[in-house]
């Protein structure tokens, strides 16, 4: 670890989602800090290339900033794609000192919005060659990086601000993704909170709930909807 991180502190590696930037993760990040944790917001270029490179250059970024070999775990919290791009990660290139992960809306299983509108040339020229990943597919990518073998908390919405996605969605869901396609097989705790998709970071309640996993290792339960 860099010798500007503070010892007695838990680094906490920030992942934004697709066609994102860091700045979306401020305001988590900050909950974080106030809590006493040493937080790396990370960019990537999430609509520039396809999964398998984005995390080959985040893990790049991870190994410049941390090593390896160092005894402190490190935790994670992503939003939507960024929970993806970890475990692209794990797979290809696993963290050894990989600590506690919360995941917020990630498309685990994929959303049927990439499946309804990906055909479509203006959503891949907007969103990049990731987006194309994450549909629902049995034999699709999302499908061949399997269940997670790491300490992991899932939050999910349950409100959405698009009611177009969300006819595109059976059952509850975020605007973006099924709260069922949240989950993944290896999870150890699963949260549903009244947020929407686009602006989980800044809901009080994943911000609490955030911070009790990195804490317990499960979620609180107390604000399930």
């Amino acid at each position: 670890m860099n010798s500007n991180v503070e010892e007695n502190k838990e680094p906490v590696i920030l992942l934004h989602g697709l066609s994102r930037t860091s700045r979306s993760m401020r305001p988590i990040k900050r909950a974080l800090e106030k809590n006493g944790y040493f937080t790396f917001n990370l960019d990537y270029p999430s609509r520039k290339k396809p999964i398998e490179e984005l995390s080959e250059y985040v893990r790049q970024k991870i190994h410049q900033k941390f090593s390896d070999n160092n005894p402190k775990k490190i935790h994670f919290v992503t939003h939507s794609m960024g929970g993806i791009v970890l475990r692209q990660i794990m797979k290809s290139s696993p963290l050894s000192n990989l600590g506690r992960v919360i995941m917020l809306g990630p498309p685990n299983q994929g959303s049927e919005i990439i499946d309804r509108l990906g055909p479509f040339k203006l959503i891949p020229l907007i969103n990049g060659p990731a987006c194309l990943q994450l549909g629902t597919s049995s034999g699709g990518f999302l499908q061949s990086l399997g269940p997670v073998d790491f300490e992991l908390g899932v939050i999910a919405g349950s409100k959405s601000i698009n009611p177009f996605l969300s006819f595109l969605i059976p059952g509850k869901d975020d605007g973006k993704v099924s709260v069922e396609r949240t989950k993944i097989n290896g999870m150890n705790d699963f949260c549903i909170v009244h947020g929407s998709h686009s602006f989980m970071m800044s809901n009080k309640r994943v911000q609490k709930e955030t911070i009790f996993f990195l804490q317990n290792g499960k979620f609180s339960k107390k604000n399930n909807a």
